[in-house]
C-alpha cells in the first residue's frame, strides 16, 4: 500500500468518525430539546395549576362574603320589619290605652264597672276580709258600690259579707298633660288580703295588658298575616 493509499484511508476513517460524532451531537441535541420542552411544559401546567387554585380559592373566598353580606342583609331586613310590626302592635295598644280613658268619664258605666271589679277580685281573693286600693277621683264611686258588691259576692259564694277597707293610699291618677310620664292608672281597683300575701289586681291598664297578651298572636295573623314568634 503506498502512501496515497494510506491517506485516503485515513481521510476516510475521519470523514466516517466526524460523521458519527455529528450524528450523537444531532442526537444529544434533540434529545435535550424535546427534555427542555417537556420540562418547560410541566413547569407551565404546574403554573397553571398553582394559578387555577388561586383563583379558585379567591372565587370561594367571593361567594363566602356574599353569601355573608347577603345572610347579613337579610337578617337586618328581618329586624327591619319585626320592629316595624312591634311598633304597629305598640301603637294599636297605645291607642286601646287612650279609649280606656273614656271608660271613667261615664260614670253610670263606670259606676257598674267598678261593681262588676270589685266583686270579680273578691271571688278570686275568697277572703274575709280585703284592702281596696284606688285612684283617689273614684273613692266615691266605690263607697257608692261597695255594698252591693259585698252582698253580691256573698250571694255568689255562699259566704257571709267580707269586710271592705279602702287603702288611704290611693292608685296612681289618670295620665295627663302635665304627668305625661309618671305612674297612671286609668281606672279599676288593687284588692289584697290584709296582711298583704295574695293581690288582685284588677285595674283597666292591668286587664288590658292581660287581654291585649292573650290575643297577641291573633292580633299578629290579624295585621301581618301569620302568627309571630
Amino acid at each position: 500500500m503506498n502512501d496515497g493509499d494510506v491517506s485516503r484511508q485515513i481521510q476516510q476513517m475521519v470523514r466516517f468518525i466526524r460523521q458519527e460524532a455529528e450524528e450523537k451531537a444531532n442526537e444529544i441535541s434533540v434529545s435535550a430539546e424535546e427534555e427542555f420542552n417537556i420540562e418547560k411544559l410541566q413547569l407551565v401546567e404546574a403554573e397553571k395549576k398553582k394559578i387555577r387554585q388561586e383563583y379558585e380559592k379567591k372565587e370561594k373566598q367571593v361567594e363566602v362574603r356574599k353569601k355573608i353580606e347577603y345572610s347579613m342583609q337579610l337578617n337586618a331586613s328581618r329586624i327591619k320589619v319585626l320592629q316595624a310590626q312591634d311598633d304597629v302592635v305598640n301603637e294599636m295598644k297605645e291607642s286601646a290605652a287612650k279609649e280606656l280613658l273614656n271608660v271613667s268619664r261615664d260614670h253610670h258605666v263606670y259606676k257598674t264597672l267598678l261593681k262588676d271589679v270589685i266583686v270579680q277580685s273578691l271571688v278570686r281573693l275568697k277572703e274575709p276580709a280585703v284592702l281596696l286600693r284606688c285612684r283617689k277621683d273614684d273613692v266615691p264611686l266605690v263607697e257608692s258600690v261597695l255594698d252591693s258588691a259585698k252582698e253580691e259576692y256573698a250571694s255568689k259564694v255562699n259566704v257571709h259579707p267580707p269586710e271592705i277597707f279602702i287603702d288611704n293610699v290611693h292608685l296612681p291618677p289618670a295620665p295627663s298633660h302635665h304627668n305625661a310620664h309618671g305612674p297612671f292608672c286609668s281606672g279599676g281597683v288593687v284588692i289584697a288580703s290584709r296582711d298583704g300575701k295574695i293581690v288582685c289586681e284588677n285595674t283597666l291598664d292591668a286587664r288590658l295588658d292581660v287581654a291585649f297578651n292573650k290575643k297577641l298572636p291573633e292580633i299578629r295573623k290579624w295585621l301581618f298575616g301569620q302568627v309571630a314568634a
